[in-house]
């Protein structure tokens, strides 16, 4: 069990640094400005899409291949970092992989053809989901230390930050092109690393390993499984990367596939919800770009509040109504025949799916250490970028209403999942 009288070290680089009691203060903002900037630059990107297609002339599906570049190198990456983030500690890794996300934003507005746009994303991808693995991995270690469920918030600040990219991106759509535009994001993200790259150089949890606290927020009625496993803190540890037991793996699967549902709900919204309302329901382009933005807001709302909702309900509740709720929200958004009711259905989707995905990895997390948020993120992710591509061959073949729809079942199956889990602890 960590020290409750020192509970924080400072990481100097070397094995034998010194040690003072910084503030979990300054780390906590670093790791919010790293999840903001995250979903500030892919909303960025996202709400670019319409013009980047337009650009290259690609149809819906010729575009969902490219989009797959994305999900390529987010999904290669991810099973990777895990075990770098053991060997050089996750508060290293997302610092270079934020700097590489900050570089290659720029990217996608250079592309001439559906093909070069793919080999661009896949950069993007890659750096986008190393990123999400080692920030994940570096929260987690950080809520065990606090030994409260407040991953919510910093997935809070990803939405917030989508938010914020979004509604930057509806004023720029009118103003600039998507190369002036991506441009300045890449110039503004550099500059947020920059400042934020030396807390989390110097500073990591100690003990947060051997705490037993779950970061999803078990409730005495649901109690949290022990550790199956002697997960290295966010500084990582210089040995072997430890072998997940199968029970462990089992449950942690589980956890993936609840966060899979969820996220491919937030890609579809994020990569089709302005296209579903200026192509379908003839939204002008302010109004198109605020569909997300409206959706992420909600999810940050609903975030912000997770931390008081885990305590007061518990997990198995809290999977189970956002499941519930992002279902019923995303048939209305889908399938209304007026903007007002297609942003309303967006905004209790965002509600709904908002505290799900930071349960689910935190309870990898905490079962697996760095290897479980790794994969129960590649699932989860992958769901989020392979969800976009799978909706435009559908909206093809069907029309992007019906293919949006099947947002709504993957929800469904979420809150059936998250049901399931309330027995899902492995056994030592």
């Amino acid at each position: 069990m960590p020290n409750p009288n020192k509970p924080w070290t400072v990481y100097t680089g070397s094995r034998g640094g010194s040690t003072s009691p910084p503030s979990a203060a300054r780390l906590r903002i670093a790791l919010t400005a790293f999840f903001a900037l995250d979903g500030f630059l892919f909303a960025g990107w996202v709400v670019r899409i319409p013009a980047v297609k337009h650009h290259i002339s690609a149809s819906a599906s010729s575009l969902g291949l490219a989009l797959l570049g994305v999900s390529a190198g987010a999904v290669i990456t991810m099973v990777l970092t895990g075990r770098l983030c053991h060997r050089y500690g996750s508060h290293r890794v997302g610092v270079w992989c934020g700097i590489l996300l900050s570089l290659s934003i720029a990217l996608p507005a250079h592309a001439g053809s559906a093909l070069t746009l793919g080999l661009l994303l896949l950069v993007f991808g890659a750096a986008y989901g190393g990123m999400n693995v080692a920030m994940n991995s570096a929260a987690v270690d950080l809520v065990a230390a606090l030994r409260r469920p407040v991953l919510p918030t910093f997935h809070a600040a990803f939405s917030f930050g989508g938010m914020a990219g979004a509604g930057v991106g509806g004023i720029a759509a009118g103003h600039l092109s998507p190369v002036a535009h991506l441009t300045l994001l890449a110039a503004t993200a550099l500059l947020v690393t920059a400042v934020a790259a030396p807390v989390m150089l110097r500073n990591t949890p100690e003990g947060a390993a051997e705490s037993t606290a779950p970061p999803g927020g078990s409730t005495p009625s649901e109690p949290a499984a022990p550790p199956a496993h002697s997960a290295p803190s966010a500084a990582g540890s210089r040995g072997a990367v430890p072998r997940m037991s199968p029970a462990v793996r089992r449950v942690v699967l589980l956890f993936g596939v609840i966060a899979l549902c969820t996220a491919y709900g937030e890609g579809a919204l994020a990569e089709w919800s302005a296209l579903h309302l200026s192509q379908d329901l003839h939204a002008t382009p302010g109004t198109a770009a605020a569909g997300y933005s409206l959706f992420a807001l909600a999810m940050g709302v609903g975030r912000l509040t997770g931390t008081a909702l885990l305590e007061r309900f518990g997990q198995t509740r809290t999977l189970v109504s956002g499941g519930g709720a992002a279902a019923a929200g995303m048939l209305l958004g889908s399938l209304a025949p007026t903007v007002p009711l297609t942003l309303a259905g967006f905004a209790v989707t965002g509600l709904g799916l908002a505290n799900i995905f930071p349960v689910a990895v935190g309870r990898a997390g905490a079962l697996a250490g760095p290897g479980g948020v790794a994969a129960a993120s590649t699932l989860g992710y992958g769901g989020m970028l392979v969800g976009p591509p799978v909706i435009g061959f559908l909206a093809d073949w069907l029309s992007l209403p019906i293919a949006l729809t099947t947002v709504t079942l993957l929800s469904a199956a979420a809150a059936a999942l998250g049901y399931v889990s309330r027995t899902a602890s492995p056994r030592p």
